[in-house]
Parts: structure tokens; sequence; C-alpha cells
């Protein structure tokens, strides 16, 4: 449960600034004791005073009918709340074209440069910033849009503040609602933003640009390596599969059944055409890769809560897909060896449901600066137990979209699914000749080099920004 701190108790002066206003959010969040703080900075402008473009620069959008299509020609990709916080943005939900270039949306276009703060739900505040690949991109009336105006402010100095615990708490502190949350623009638009003189702030814009440029290339780098493999392996057509180009499973026959399923998604005609194609270049099966490796579930544990400075972050599906994580802090000495992971394992999401934007199948990769975190056991840890065959050209193969499709069609289970065990260990998974492996498992570990210099330099522009505001307060 939150409280008020003790050494700053809300006084009945607070309750009058906020409009008497009297849930707890404000006051439990710190916004009225940041806002003191910076109060005591030789200069804030309001956030309004600093944005430009529609509605003055801060705003979300209408609410409006959403007709998705897959057809690349004809839409646009598609930024939910949940999606801006992704790190992959391959397998977003795509806008239909028309309606996203009409005069009703078409300002709901996304810039590099702009903040991203989700505005609705459970999830609220949560900020992002607009890297230079996501110019192409539509965001949802879920989320507020913040346009910094570059002749009063740099977009990265702006954008670090709001990520900053200064602007966490500010933001935090303007949400409204009880079992659905909000956040509008007018909320927002007075949060004091410090100035600290040009340089500083065009240093910190510096390297939020540089990190957005590292996350960019994270995405193209990870784009180019599965592209290399399909073509490697004489399959360039596998890039894109046109899934839902393909007639539908409907009416099939099958003639050889087992013991092993009955359940007909797990022989549909589309991933068995898929399964073979793949399985016609040469290649090995999933579990004669992962002998001596592994191909299983995580160990089931208790969670036993604990604090940061003697516990180490759990990271859950959901929590697995995003740029930066917010897992649960629990104790490692109280929990099995097994939740910590081994350098280039895949995880898979192994557990949820087939709704076509779940991450139910998709996988993460789990090197560098991630192995520092531990693991639920609803991922399926996949670890290669051939030295000829690294887990960094496995992962190319499986976030493609084929190999996407092929596990979901080895789904079973009620509500939740889960992936057969017994046939996952049969997929077929190509193998390019050994120099292109080696040229694609680099390519893959260079984008996680990437994104790891990326979270660096953005913790790095955190502590910087934090302790100037504190300096110049004290």
């Amino acid at each position: 449960m939150k409280i008020a701190s003790v050494s700053t108790p809300v006084t009945s002066s607070w309750l009058a600034e906020q409009g008497l206003r009297l849930d707890a959010s404000p006051y439990v969040s710190g916004s009225l004791k940041t806002k003191k703080l910076l109060e005591q900075l030789p200069k804030t402008e309001p956030l309004a005073s600093l944005t430009t473009g529609h509605n003055g620069g801060i705003f979300n959008g209408p609410m409006f009918r959403r007709v998705y299509l897959t057809d690349s020609e004809h839409s646009v990709p598609f930024l939910g709340t949940k999606d801006m916080m992704a790190a992959d943005l391959t397998g977003l939900p795509r806008l239909r074209k028309s309606d996203a270039e009409s005069a009703t949306l078409s300002y709901l276009r996304l810039k590099p440069g702009m903040t991203l703060i989700s505005c609705s739900g459970f999830n609220a505040g949560r900020r992002a910033y607009v890297r230079p690949d996501m110019g192409d991109c539509w965001s949802s009336q879920d989320t507020l849009k913040v346009e910094p105006d570059p002749e009063k402010i740099k977009s990265g100095y702006l954008y670090a503040f709001l990520l900053s615990r200064f602007g966490e708490s500010l933001v935090r502190g303007s949400v409204y609602g009880s079992a659905v949350k909000h956040i509008e623009p007018h909320h927002i638009a007075g949060l004091p933003v410090p100035r600290l003189g040009a340089a500083f702030e065009s240093h910190i814009h510096d390297l939020i640009e540089e990190c957005a440029r590292l996350r960019a290339e994270f995405q193209s780098s990870s784009v180019s390596a599965t592209e290399d493999l399909f073509k490697s392996i004489g399959l360039p057509e596998l890039i894109d599969v046109h899934w839902h180009q393909q007639e539908r499973d409907l009416g099939f026959e099958v003639s050889t059944l087992g013991p092993t399923s009955l359940r007909a998604l797990n022989f549909a005609p589309r991933a068995r055409r898929l399964a073979e194609k793949l399985g016609s270049v040469p290649g090995k099966a999933l579990g004669e890769i992962c002998s001596g490796g592994q191909l299983g579930s995580g160990v089931r544990f208790k969670r036993v809560d604990s604090n940061p400075e003697h516990g180490v972050q759990l990271i859950g599906q959901r929590q697995g897909f995003w740029l930066k994580p917010e897992g649960r802090w629990i104790s490692a000495e109280q929990a099995p060896s097994g939740i910590f992971a081994r350098d280039e394992t895949i995880m898979i999401a192994a557990q949820g449901t087939l709704g076509e934007n779940e991450v139910f199948c998709r996988p993460v990769f789990i090197t560098g600066s991630w192995l520092k975190y531990v693991y639920t056991q609803h991922f399926l840890r996949v670890v290669s137990g051939d030295p000829d065959i690294p887990g960094a050209y496995l992962f190319a193969f499986f976030r493609s979209e084929a190999a996407f499709r092929l596990l979901r069609s080895l789904s079973v289970g009620g509500k939740q699914q889960d992936v057969h065990e017994g046939l996952r260990a049969q997929i077929p998974v190509p193998l390019a000749p050994p120099a292109d492996r080696a040229r694609i498992a680099a390519i893959v570990r260079y984008a996680y080099q990437c994104r790891d210099r990326a979270d660096v330099l953005e913790d790095k522009a955190l502590a910087l920004l934090t302790t100037a505001i504190e300096e110049a307060a004290g």
C-alpha cells in the first residue's frame, strides 16, 4: 500500500492547488512533492508552452472504428499502448491506409522525436520515444502525443525529463479514474519542465537521439538477419508467407493419425505445407539440435518477494517483449537455479491465447544485460546443444513469420494454449552453409549489442538529468 511521505505531509494548501481533488493519486505518487522541488529551480516552463502541432502539440485522438488489413500496400503499422513499449515492432497490427490518411486520422501519424504517453487503461502514464524508424506508424487514441517545438526545446531532453523519476511522478499524479485510468491533454499541459541551459540540454538530447538510433539499428539488423537466413537457404519466399492470403484450413482430410494428437489444428494444411517447404532444404529437427542443450519449460517455483538490493527481477511473458522490463523483484536464494538463462537462450512465450496480436509463440533472445534477469516457467526455453548451430542463428529463424505460424499450429490446451511437447521437437530447422550461419549469428549479436548500448546511454542521460535537477534545487 502506498502512503504519503511523513517528511513531506499533505497540507491543506496542496488540496487547494489540486482543485480540492480528494483521490490519493497526486499525493502518494509524489507529484506534489516533485512540483514543490521544481519550484526551487531558477527556471521552469509549462509543458504546453514548449510544444507545437495539432491541438497545441499535446493530443490523443478520436475514438474510431478500426479496420485491420494484412496487405502492406493498403495498410499502415498501428501502435497501441502495449506496442509502444515493445522492442521489436515487426508484428504490429496494420490499420487500413485509406482510414489512416483521412482528414480525421492523418494527424495520428507519428513523428520522430515525439514523446508518447499511454493515457488509458491499467498502465496509463508509461512513456516512450518515437524512434527514427517509427515515422510510418500511426498511434491509437489511447496514446497521448507530445510534439516538442524544436525552436524552444530539444526533443530528447524533453523526453528524458518526462521519463525521469520527476516526470514519472508528475505524469502519474495526473491520472484520473478508478477501474479505467485516464490522462487527458489538459491534465499534463501545465507540468513544469526545468530549463538547465542550452549546452546541458543539447548533451542530454544527443544521448537520447543516439539511443533512439541504436534501437532503430537493433530493429533493422534483427529483420535483416531473418531475411538473410531465408535467402541463404534458398527460400526467399518465406520472408513473407502471406498467411492470410492463403486458402483457409477448412474441410481437409488426414489419413495418418496416431496417439500423438487428434487436434485438427496440429494437421492444418497451411502449416503442413510450410513444414514441408522448410524440410525440403538441408536442416535438422529442433529436438536433435537441442539434444545436450534444452527444449522445455522453466521450473515452477514459489515467488518470495524481495527488495532490489537483495533480489533479482522476474520477467514474465508480457514484459519480456518490452524495451525495458518492469518485472517483480524476488529472492533468488528462495528459488531454484533454473530461473536464470544461459547465454543465447531463446525464450518463446509458450502459454496464452491464439489472438493475432498476442505474444503466444513469439520469441525473445537472452544475451548481454538480459542475463541478469530471471524468467517465469511460462517461457519455452530453446538452447542449442550443437556448437555449429549457435543460439543467435536459431533466433533469426524463430523470430520469422514462418516459425511463428508453425509454432501456433502445434498448440494444445483449452483456454490457455501451450506448444505440444512431442511435436515441437519435430520442427524442421533449415541450416544455411556454415559461413552464412556464422554471418547471420553475428548480425543478431550486433543487434543486441546495439540494444544494450542504447540502454546504457538512456540510463546515463537520466542519471545526469537527475543530478543536475537535484543540484539546481539544492
